[in-house]
């Protein structure tokens, strides 16, 4: 069903408006967006699909500055190639190098049109979730290949976590290398 030309100006004008009234709903809720907020030291990287339905700072109940988000469609990172820069691989570059986040949290998400693509002809719940932790999982490992990430890993001054996040359910579940099994946070 396609929105009328009605709906979507409605719904813009919505947007705009929220926008306007932004800075009076942030003081009001104690989120202070004065000068010293512009230098933002996060102390963790979410990388997630960009679909609207995952809200990283929302889900982890984080104030502007506390996350570093990279968001693509389905979540998806290249891997790493030297010669090849990709605004994905400068993303987690700045993120490691410059602004020495502590934690990478990659995110999947159940109900995730790019799985979904991926597989059209399953409708099965148990086999989009297992498709869905295991295309988070193959994310972790690309994001693994970095050599910044590697040289932060063997320092012992980032930690990786791979979470899965059920749309429906609004739960998360993290993924235990010891268990091979994602579990509850």
């Amino acid at each position: 069903m396609t929105a009328s030309r009605t709906d979507r100006e409605a719904g813009m004008q919505l947007l705009i408006d929220e926008a306007r009234t932004f800075p009076a709903r942030a003081a009001a809720h104690g989120v202070n967006l004065g000068p010293h907020t512009t230098s933002a030291t996060p102390q963790a990287m979410f990388i997630a699909c960009s679909d609207a339905h995952v809200v990283p700072a929302l889900l982890t109940s984080s104030r502007p500055g506390d996350l570093y988000e990279l968001r693509t469609y389905g979540g998806t990172l290249p891997h790493y190639a030297e010669h090849e820069p990709t605004s994905e691989a400068r993303t987690i570059e700045h993120a490691v190098d410059v602004l020495c986040v502590t934690d990478i949290i990659v995110c999947g998400h159940s109900r995730c049109g790019a799985i979904d693509a991926l597989h059209p002809d399953s409708e099965a719940a148990p086999f989009q979730v297992a498709a869905g932790q295991w295309h988070t999982l193959m994310q972790f490992d690309a994001l693994s290949e970095y050599p910044c990430v590697q040289a932060r890993l063997i320092d012992r001054t980032l930690r990786l976590h791979a979470w899965y996040y059920d749309i429906d359910a609004g739960t998360t579940v993290r993924y235990d290398p010891r268990a091979s099994a994602f579990l509850p946070l």
